[in-house]
Formats: structure tokens, sequence, C-alpha cells
């Protein structure tokens, strides 16, 4: 497999791209190191209404014209929101990179953000918001970071709220992009048949007079975790249990990533066998471990009737403890195993590829190597795992939400016992 190859133009930016010569198409992004994590309280949501604003119309092209031009050529543009990033992707045919490069480079510069299409924008995500509110499972992770993240950017959700939204008009949207659009702050990826030299070229020609930011600092992460429950008249409780994990830099990285398989990312995992092969306490029972430039959580979900509440927090209590105390060697292969082909089978999708690549050069400054992700991969062993697992729960108290009927859920302070 061929490695991403990157260079960085003279105002910072930096262009990585991913050979796959058997391909006959590209994916091709920016992204963009700006997302909910850097916006003040006033200003919750910014982030998610600029990447909408971004596609409705520059100074050369219209809202229409921007859809029509990508696919006329039969490709599709897209965008994403996350905590730390911005992200926006063309997918083409080959010879339509330049095509795909010189559109994210008008929107992502010339946007006119005009008056009438912010209207109507606002009025798609507050709808948006109001949709996510209507899906529990979906409320209760949000319930979940602000628990577990409280009075800081890091806990806020990425929509932000209808209010919130209402209140941003052109000046705000168009200031907010100034200050963090900025050239050190991009990422130009591209994965599939490209060819890197023409790729840096199409990004001279296209960014190279973009300027580079002052640069900018976001407030340290706080987990501190608690409890949060909200009755609702729904067929099942929602519940989520987590505590503070690990940055992505942290030497525990993979290690918690191989225990999050190994307690719930599979089937044959001990909450899915234990809660719901042998008792039959819930339909979905899944765990995950998720990163941040400085901070992370380690999280457990499950979806269930509040009847069996009761009996299925203690389950899931007792399974994570039993992590920290030894998890055997066939349990540690099938985990890595996962995680291995997992990553593997991702990166012959060029724009998992493209992505990959971008985010690595965003959180580590450089695309790390597939054989030296395989590697540590492989390096976890029995001894690290129960050590990350007892770090997860010693360090900070758990954080516990809940939504739906939750009547039958256990006192915060019997929970954080049982963790004890």
């Amino acid at each position: 497999m061929t490695e991403p190859v990157v260079s960085v133009l003279g105002n910072g930016l930096r262009v990585v791209s991913a050979a796959m010569p058997s391909l006959e198409t590209a994916a091709v992004g920016v992204w963009v190191e700006a997302g909910a994590r850097h916006e003040p309280a006033a200003l919750n949501g910014i982030s998610h209404l600029l990447e909408h604003m971004a596609f409705k119309g520059t100074q050369r092209r219209s809202a229409l014209a921007i859809a029509e031009e990508i696919e006329t050529v039969g490709g599709h543009l897209n965008a994403y929101t996350s905590r730390e990033h911005t992200a926006y992707v063309a997918r083409v045919l080959k010879e339509d990179v330049p095509l795909a490069v010189d559109i994210l480079a008008d929107i992502l510069q010339h946007a006119t953000m005009p008056v009438d299409e912010l209207a109507r924008e606002r009025e798609v995500v507050i709808q948006e918001i109001a949709q996510v509110h209507d899906t529990p499972d979906d409320v209760v992770f949000d319930i979940f970071q602000e628990t577990a993240f409280p009075d800081q950017p890091l806990g806020r959700s990425i929509l932000g709220t209808a209010r919130r939204v209402a209140s941003f008009d052109r000046d705000s949207l168009v200031a907010y992009m100034a200050e963090n659009y900025t050239a050190d702050r991009l990422v130009l990826a591209a994965a599939g048949r490209v060819d890197h030299a023409a790729l840096v070229a199409l990004a001279e020609d296209a960014f190279g007079g973009l300027r580079r930011g002052d640069g900018r600092a976001v407030a340290p992460a706080r987990y501190c975790g608690g409890d949060a429950r909200e009755a609702r008249d729904l067929e099942q409780a929602h519940l989520v249990l987590g505590f503070s994990g690990v940055a992505y830099e942290d030497p525990a990285f993979f290690d918690q990533q191989v225990l999050a398989t190994a307690l719930g990312g599979g089937m044959s995992s001990r909450l899915f066998q234990e809660v719901r092969e042998k008792r039959g306490l819930a339909y979905s029972i899944y765990a995950y471990a998720s990163s941040y430039r400085d901070a992370g959580l380690f999280v457990i979900y499950a979806g269930t009737g509040d009847e069996h509440l009761a009996e299925l927090v203690p389950v899931i209590c007792d399974e994570t403890c039993k992590c920290a105390e030894g998890i055997d060697d066939a349990e540690i292969d099938r985990a890595r195993a996962q995680l291995k082909a997992s990553l593997l089978m991702s990166l012959e999708s060029p724009s998992a590829r493209c992505e990959q690549a971008a985010r690595h050069l965003l959180i580590f400054g450089r695309v790390m190597p597939t054989a030296e992700i395989i590697e540590r991969i492989d390096a976890v062993d029995a001894r690290g795992l129960a050590a990350t697992a007892r770090r997860l729960i010693a360090e900070g108290p758990p954080t516990v939400t809940a939504l739906g009927p939750v009547a039958g859920l256990a006192p915060y302070e019997a929970i954080a016992a049982r963790l004890g």
C-alpha cells in the first residue's frame, strides 16, 4: 500500500495525497481545524451553520451552479462538522480533480453568504436540531458530552441551540470564517487516482493567496463527570455510562481502542455476550473510545426497557471492572484482529484514506504509516490493557446519563460505588 505524500505551501497550508493507481476516481477534500470546540459560547453552532452556508454561492458561482458543475461530471459534494474539525469533500472521476479543487477553494475563500439564503438555512438547521431532539439515542449522547465536560466548548452540542442559531447574522459568519479558515489550519487531502505534484500545483493556484493565521489556542479540556437523567415517555431507556479517556497522543491510545473492542466492540465482546446473549437485558449494547487533542472518553451505551435497568447496570459495571483484573489472550487477539481488519478494509476506500491522512496531519502533524498503526495495535498486551482499564475507572468520577423511562436506574452514588 502506497503511503501518503505531504507537501507544505509557503503560507502553511498542507497538501497530502495517497495514490491508488488502480482506481478511476478520487476523493478530494479540505479539512479545517475549526469545529464546535473552537466556538465561544455565544457562537455555539456557528461552525455547523457555516458548513451549510459555504455551498450557498460564491463570487463566481450561485448555489445552483455549484451543484450543477459537480453533478454534470457525475461527482458529488458533502461536508460535516465535528468537535475539532470541519470537512468539505468531493468525489469525482480522476480527470475532474482540478474542478473539485477549484470548487472547494471557491466556497472556502469566496462564499458570499447571501442574506436570503442565510435566513432559509438557519431554518433548515433549526429543523435539524428539532429532529435530533426527537431522536433519543442521539440526544442522550449530547447530554453525556455536556455532563462529562460541563460549561466548556467540548461539552456543547455541535449543532448549537435553536435560539443561538437564529441569532447568527451574515457578519458573524464572515468574521468567524476569516478568523478560523486560515492557511495554517487547512489541509487539502486527496486519495485515489491522483498525482501529488499536480495536486500541489492546483493547491498553489487555488489557495496560495490565503493568509496564514496568527495561531490560536483552545481552552484545555476539563473532564468532570456526573449524573444527568431525563424522564421521557419512550418505549426504551437509553443509558450511557462513561469515563475519562485518553487523548490521541497518549501512549495508552491503542490500549484504549483494543479495550473498547474487547469490552463492547462486536458480537463476541464481553458486554454483548453477557448482557444480550446470556441475559437478554438489552437489544443494543456496545462500547467505544473517542479521543481529542488533549482529552478522551470511554463510553458504553445500552438501550433497554425500564424493567431491566436495575439488573443491567450492575452487569455493565461488573464486566467493566473485570477488565481491570485481566483479559485473556484469545479476547485480545480477537480485538486486535477486528481493529486491524477494520483499518485495512477502510483504506480500500479513497474517501476513508483521504480523511485519515488529513486528520493525522491535523492531530499528529504527520501521517502515521499503516505499518506503524498495525505494529502499535499488535504491541497491546494483557498487562497494558488491565492497567488502562484501571486508569479509566480511577481517573475521575463516572459519567452517567439516561433518557426515557429511567425510574429503575440506581442512584448515581450506587453506580459509582460499584465501579470503585
